[in-house]
């Protein structure tokens, strides 16, 4: 087993898995940056500072609390809201690099389709008429 494990860091695989896990961490973080600092904040200016990360459900009869963290103190409850506040940071995350991604397409386009087509021979029409004709019987 000690060999099979020398053999599969050797390849490489250990490393690329280090470095996968590294940059995904610090894009992680960037992207949590991102939502809570700069798109939070400017989504909260439009809808109120609407926050659904307190919405809770008690699940025990004795959770009588009216926010979340004295809630859970007390019993059981279904934190609700703050699932519903990280997917909708998701859907927002994926919407702007959506957005982004097509801008930057559009972009890549528009340089691809700037070289015009050069101009045939006397030799190369005479062969697409040759063609056309041997299509057309």
């Amino acid at each position: 087993m000690l060999k099979e494990f020398r053999e599969f860091a050797m390849k490489g695989n250990v490393v690329d898995l280090a470095v996968g896990v590294i940059i995904g961490a610090a894009f992680g973080a960037i992207v949590t940056s991102l939502v809570g600092d700069v798109i939070m904040p400017i989504i909260g200016a439009i809808t109120g500072g609407l926050d659904f990360s307190n919405y809770f459900t008690p699940l025990a009869k004795s959770v009588t609390a009216n926010n979340l963290a004295d809630a859970k103190k007390q019993g059981a409850v279904l934190a609700w809201g703050n699932f519903l506040t990280l997917t909708l940071n998701f859907l927002i995350v994926a919407f702007v690099l959506f957005i982004v991604i097509r801008l930057m397409n559009q972009l890549k386009r528009k340089e691809e389709a700037a070289p015009a087509a050069p101009k045939l021979t006397k030799q190369e029409e005479l062969l697409t008429e040759i063609r056309d004709l041997l299509k057309k019987s």
